[in-house]
């Protein structure tokens, strides 16, 4: 594992301690938390963390509008297909495929949450997402597979491959 790596992996082990130990309401109180750890970050670097860790937003007991960070509830690898499946069916237009990018076709405004859902699937051909409003890359690897990643989309749109 490369320095880098390392210092994300252990970066974000200490993110899930602070979130799951204290009350996080921004980014910046994160930021600040890790701060006190000897840890250096960045906003942006905060934010793609929460990012890959799935943070959500989620309202404090006390009320008074307030929210803090946490961990979704966790989902079993069926109930994710099938929110992805349903994701699919009501947001997704069109799939087709150019190398190892597939390019997936939604309607307006739905191509984050597809996006989002794709990935928290881990289908292990699936390097990563890049969404955009309507439009969303998905990055394949190894090249080969992007013919079968379109037909397991096509499927799941209920369109034969």
């Amino acid at each position: 594992m490369k320095k880098d790596e390392r210092m994300k992996s252990l970066r974000q082990e200490k993110i899930r301690e602070i979130v799951e130990n204290y009350i996080v309401e921004t980014q910046e109180d994160l930021a600040e938390r890790l701060r006190r750890e000897n840890i250096a970050v960045t906003q942006a670097t905060v934010s793609r963390d929460i990012k890959e860790l799935m943070l959500v937003k989620v309202p404090m007991p006390t009320g008074g509008g307030r929210s803090r960070y946490a961990f979704p509830p966790s989902e079993s690898g069926s109930r994710k297909e099938n929110r992805l499946g349903s994701l699919f069916e009501d947001a997704v237009t069109g799939v087709d495929a150019s190398g190892a990018l597939v390019v997936l076709r939604t309607l307006p405004g739905m191509a984050n949450a597809v996006a989002s859902a794709l990935d928290a699937a881990q289908w292990p051909e699936i390097l990563g997402t890049v969404a955009g409003d309507d439009t969303i890359f998905v990055a394949v690897k190894p090249e080969t597979a992007a013919d079968a990643v379109v037909k397991r989309m096509r499927v799941m749109l209920g369109r034969n491959a």
